[in-house]
């Protein structure tokens, strides 16, 4: 989802292909298409479009996916969404 930015190059999401076993359950919970299927394993196709929801690493059984979930950033996307990026915040999180 390209139109999906707040921060470039803030995204505490990491991914350990040696851990991935490749069953693709990331790329199906995660709400914006950042991981992908390449070679039979998971790999982060955009970064950047990452909210930190924390979908890919609850359901990864191997661990090979980790973020550090917060609301803040995704709070702001979601609001500039509903109020226009001039009227969104995202509060005490400590994102912006």
């Amino acid at each position: 989802m390209k139109e999906l930015r707040y921060i470039n190059n803030v995204v505490t999401l990491a991914l350990n292909s040696e851990l991935c076993v490749g069953c693709s359950v990331c790329t199906q919970v995660c709400p914006h298409g950042v991981l992908a299927m390449n070679s039979k394993k998971a790999h982060i196709a955009d970064l950047d479009g990452c909210m930190e929801c924390g979908a890919c690493t609850n359901n990864c059984s191997t661990g090979a996916l980790s973020v550090t979930p917060g609301v803040g950033c995704a709070s702001y996307i979601i609001q500039s969404w509903i109020k226009g990026k001039e009227n969104a915040s995202c509060g005490d999180s400590g994102c912006c």
